[in-house]
């Protein structure tokens, strides 16, 4: 499947170990013969899987389709499924919205519930003296104020509290709107906020602020009828009625009201999931040379599709349709066409009839299914573009665009397939994990340790056009590349993540992969709020000025250090202190309030480091500390349960209910920062952040003034370093068991000075330990004393993406040599024979490759990668990087002083064209300062300097004393020459006593000395760097 950065990366063969600097050599680029051959001996290990596959008769089905559906007698027979996706419309029959349940039962039978009945309202505070009486009036009003008929189902008083603020335990009336159509409440809305008349009332029945109208109808129907995402449902005997004409392709169809049918909560037994089917898909297409597939000119010559049922070992369909003959290939289904009109439609209906729950790939999203419709639409196969479970909906692909602080601007296509679930697997890949390339490759390289079939993507044309033997080898490319997805998923565990994602947060499946965090906080937050009779106002969103302090930073004390340093952590800091001091909506004080309730401080409520006022949980308990015990509470029992469970099948949907729990109660507390959100409360966010920074100073004071000599200790202990919810203590003592002792002592005499459940845990020990700065630091991670767990880095160009690989694969080795092997001496060593092999061009390009991502469209500054992108696309628009794609571009040497973004270049342009690196940028730009800022505390400054400041290379070090004379000979003839030409430009101005102010352009003189006299600064600096004995 081609995509737009996929051709780039694949032509480069980058390699997965670290580099040595002594032993690369320039690698040279492999031809097509070479991929020929090579490609046989990969091939044949993907089809001996194949094989096996097919050996495994036992999970083989005869057919695509689902199993039949039992007899069912609704008034007899209950029915359960796992609806998994969730859609509503509106139904202009009976003028009502509709919302649809898609599932499938234990047995694997697909289902579509249609739920009727459920009406959408909204609430705003009933101005004063309104009473039942005028409600038939009010209605009136506001229908005429809207220009519409019979759009309010029913008005209601009902008493409610406002959900911001605390105002003692008083109710107040609202006005409950009910309205038939989901569209109208904007309308309806409106006109409150403006202002209606109502006979018998003295004043206009208005509300600047109305509650619960900015609630889509879909989490409105889910969370008033407890329907969490991804849950079992139950139809009761009597409850529901067999559709007499199916709408869908689902095998049952039913109807229902939103009031009949249950919900279980997904704990127990309907934590399960279904027996989901899971089609993975992958095209080919025959482009022209140079020129990147277009749908209305090249076509689609190959489909493979790889299906398989959740929680079977093996896919029970693996078939490729291939335009013209194609040879067998074991295990697999091969069907050929002649014409492509008759291909494609043969593959919609294999689609329709394996009706697939699950539909993934790789950039299907933006590639894939765009161009399978696109080219339908051009031969006109018809019947091509209905690929969802609703029967005469059109399947079409839509430009989107997402935009957030954490995932950065990216386009993509929105394709609807009604009732089906769609996981690309490149957007989730890149939205979840941070790697250097996101190619199908790399990516299956990184995770899986296997690669796709060797085809390069200028040959897939001419194995077309061949023979049905050299179409067979690129159906074999096209089903690896089919399988692969498949195998991420399942390694990932992206399914079973996502799926306790949306039951933890009670949020449509779909709505984890489109949506952020707030919508997910939103969902809870309504759900608690419906129980303690709570309403929400709707805040109108703007970006604020006000900014809050985040969290602190004890300054670190840089250095080496060769003794144990113990780090003491508190356990979900920012929950437990929005639990342990009540913060929230609902408690948050005014003093007016207070003076009004006469309540007392630290007696009622409690006062916030920086000044804000909230009720104490004696008073009332805030839901938002509600939410974070039920979550945190529901982690623990999933790891717990995870502890004890052996199947791997229940281990996975634990583990994944686990994550989901924890990131969810994280981002509450993001929640209340937000400025531009739903709901946000600064007061709420900045207090959380002060009392982070005020307990990492009292933990910094209370380990500082126990732990000394004073009180019977060996040493006095120091924190050195402190972040956010950590701190990094020496004790001073030698040994690792005592220095994990004192922490763990440490850790509990902390936790005794805050209020529970604030909880300080010991969790590692750093031994050796080095702290470059705030937020860089690397050492061995100890959790127990006979053996380290791992070298951990953070904030070092290991982790880092924006550096070419040469970078992380050195530090990455310097830090091995001065952490693991303790060999400062060989790490000097190691650090100068890379920069040899770098300066002699002996490192291979793939190292060289620098990814940055073309994250927005406009930059206030040229950037190296978007300047390359631009250059890439009047080269060829169809190839070029995408918004959102990362860009793979090495440095070239061109003009002197040329800034980077005009030497930034196409690592495969620069192989075509054999252009030279510029290497003198790498070691200056990308490799010495990381080197430094490790060597340094090591080795101190001046040394640290010698590494990289060499005159010469390894090579020539026994010709340095002869190399050095050579240097000091060239700069005397260079000051020679230019105090004659300075003489010259003097008698010209006739004073021998003065500068030379001359700047005379036309004079060849003038040249001749400006040339001299960069020459002699340049060769100067040069016998500068032999001043440093360590060469001698």
């Amino acid at each position: 499947m081609p995509s737009p950065t996929r051709p780039r990366e694949d032509e480069i063969a980058v390699s997965s170990a670290p580099f040595q600097p002594g032993a690369a050599v320039k690698k040279r680029r492999t031809t097509d013969n070479n991929q020929n051959d090579n490609s046989s001996q990969s091939a044949s290990a993907f089809e001996e899987e194949l094989k096996i596959l097919e050996e495994a008769k036992t999970t083989e089905r005869v057919t695509w389709s689902r199993n039949p559906v039992p007899k069912i007698d609704p008034s007899k027979d209950s029915i359960v499924f796992q609806q998994i996706e969730m859609d509503d419309y509106m139904d202009f029959k009976i003028k009502r919205p509709v919302v649809r349940f898609y599932g499938i039962t234990k047995n694997g039978n697909s289902v579509l519930c249609s739920a009727h009945g459920f009406l959408p309202y909204f609430y705003f505070p009933a101005p004063l003296g309104l009473k039942k009486s005028h409600l038939p009036a009010l209605q009136q009003a506001l229908t005429i104020a809207t220009g519409e008929t019979n759009i309010i189902d029913k008005l209601e008083i009902v008493m409610k509290q406002s959900l911001y603020g605390y105002r003692g335990d008083t109710k107040s009336p609202f006005v409950k709107v009910t309205v038939f159509d989901p569209r109208n409440i904007y309308k309806v809305k409106n006109k409150v906020e403006t202002g209606v008349s109502v006979p018998g009332l003295e004043r206009s029945c208005q509300s600047d602020t109305t509650y619960e109208s900015n609630l889509a109808y879909l989490l409105r129907f889910m969370i008033d009828c407890k329907v969490m995402g991804s849950s079992w449902i139950e139809l009761p005997a009597g409850s529901y009625t067999l559709a007499q004409t199916h709408t869908s392709e689902a095998q049952i169809e039913v109807t229902t009201s939103y009031d009949k049918f249950i919900s279980y909560a997904p704990e127990g037994e309907w934590s399960d999931m279904a027996p989901l089917r899971i089609l993975s898909f992958d095209i080919e297409c025959a482009g022209r040379k140079g020129i990147f597939p277009e749908p209305d000119q090249d076509p689609v010559i190959q489909i493979a599709s790889v299906v398989k049922v959740q929680g079977e070992k093996n896919p029970f369909v693996r078939n490729v349709f291939t335009l013209n003959d194609c040879d067998h290939i074991v295990g697999t289904d091969v069907q050929s066409f002649y014409d492509e009109r008759e291909l494609l439609q043969k593959w919609r209906d294999f689609f329709v009839e394996v009706d697939p729950d699950v539909v993934i790939g790789y950039n299907t999203s933006n590639f894939d299914f765009p161009y399978l419709l696109d080219r339908a639409r051009h031969l006109g196969v018809a019947k091509f573009p209905f690929m969802g479970r609703i029967k005469g909906t059109k399947t079409e692909a839509k430009t989107t665009r997402f935009s957030s602080k954490a995932f950065g601007t990216r386009e993509n296509k929105a394709i609807n397939l009604e009732g089906r679930l769609q996981l690309d697997m490149y957007q989730a890949i890149q939205r979840d994990y941070k790697l250097r390339s996101y190619t199908l490759n790399s990516v299956s390289a990184h995770f899986l340790g296997e690669q796709k079939e060797d085809v390069h993507h200028s040959i897939i044309t001419e194995l077309q056009n061949g023979n049905s033997e050299t179409r067979r080898r690129l159906a074999v490319y096209c089903l690896k590349d089919a399988f692969l997805p498949l195998r991420l998923l399942e390694k990932l565990m992206l399914l079973f993540n996502y799926t306790e994602m949306a039951r933890v947060t009670g949020v449509p499946f779909n709505y984890i992969l489109v949506r952020g965090q707030q919508i997910k906080v939103i969902s809870q937050l309504y759900r608690r709020a419906l129980e303690e009779g709570l309403v929400i106002p709707v805040v109108k969103s703007e970006v604020a000025e006000e900014q809050y302090e985040g969290a602190t930073v004890i300054d670190p004390l840089r250095g080496y250090y060769n003794v144990p340093i113990a780090t003491l952590d508190f356990t979900s800091l920012y929950p437990s202190i929005m639990q342990a001091h009540n913060l929230c909506y609902t408690t948050l004080l005014t003093s007016q309030t207070a003076a009004q309730l006469g309540l007392k401080e630290n007696v009622d409520y409690e006062v916030t480091p920086n000044n804000d006022m909230f009720i104490k949980a004696e008073r009332r308990k805030g839901l938002l500390p509600q939410i974070l015990t039920d979550l945190l509470s529901a982690r623990k029992r999933a790891k717990n349960d995870l502890k004890k469970e052996t199947d791997p099948f229940k281990r996975a949907v634990l583990d994944g209910r686990q994550l989901a729990l924890k990131i969810t109660a994280n981002s509450v507390y993001g929640f209340t920062g937000a400025t531009v959100g739903k709901l946000p409360c600064l007061q709420i966010s900045s207090s959380v952040t002060a009392y982070g920074r005020e307990m990492i100073f009292k933990t910094k004071e209370t380990v500082e003034s126990h732990f000394t000599i004073k009180n019977g200790y060996k040493h006095d202990a120091q924190v050195i370093y402190g972040d956010t919810d950590s701190v990094m203590i020496k004790f001073g003592v030698p040994e690792l068991e005592e220095a994990m002792k004192l922490g763990q002592e440490g850790a509990k005499l902390v936790t005794e000075q805050f209020i529970r459940p604030i909880n300080l845990d010991f969790e590692k020990v750093y031994f050796p330990y080095l702290l470059i700065s705030k937020k860089r630091y690397a050492g061995l991670y100890w959790t127990r004393p006979d053996k380290f767990d791992k070298l951990d880095a953070k904030g070092i160009e290991t982790v880092r993406r924006d550096n070419c690989r040469l970078v992380s694969n050195v530090i990455q080795n310097c830090l091995n040599k001065l952490l693991i092997e303790r060999d400062v001496e060989g790490a000097q060593t190691y650090v100068k024979q890379t920069i040899s092999d770098l300066l002699q061009n002996k490192v291979d390009l793939s190292q060289l490759v620098i990814t940055k991502a073309l994250s927005k469209s406009d930059y206030a500054g040229k950037q190296a990668h978007v300047e390359l992108a631009e250059r890439m696309r009047k080269r060829d628009a169809g190839s070029a990087p995408a918004l959102g794609d990362r860009v793979a571009y090495v440095i070239i040497k061109a003009r002197n002083n040329a800034p980077a973004y005009e030497r930034s270049e196409d690592p495969i342009y620069v192989l075509d064209n054999n252009i030279p690196i510029d290497t003198r940028y790498y070691l200056e730009n990308q490799l010495s300062k990381p080197l430094l800022r490790i060597m340094e505390p090591v080795m101190g400054e001046k040394a640290a300097e010698s590494l990289y400041t060499s005159p010469v290379c390894i090579h020539c070090r026994p010709r340095l004393g002869e190399l050095y004379k050579k240097q000091i000979d060239t700069v005397n003839e260079l000051e020679v020459k230019f105090s004659r030409l300075w003489t010259q430009c003097q008698r010209c101005q006739e004073s021998l006593h003065q500068d030379v102010i001359c700047s005379n352009n036309d004079c060849p003189i003038f040249y001749m000395r400006k040339k001299v006299q960069k020459d002699m600064d340049e060769s100067t600096a040069k016998v500068q760097r032999f001043s440093n004995a360590d060469w001698f």
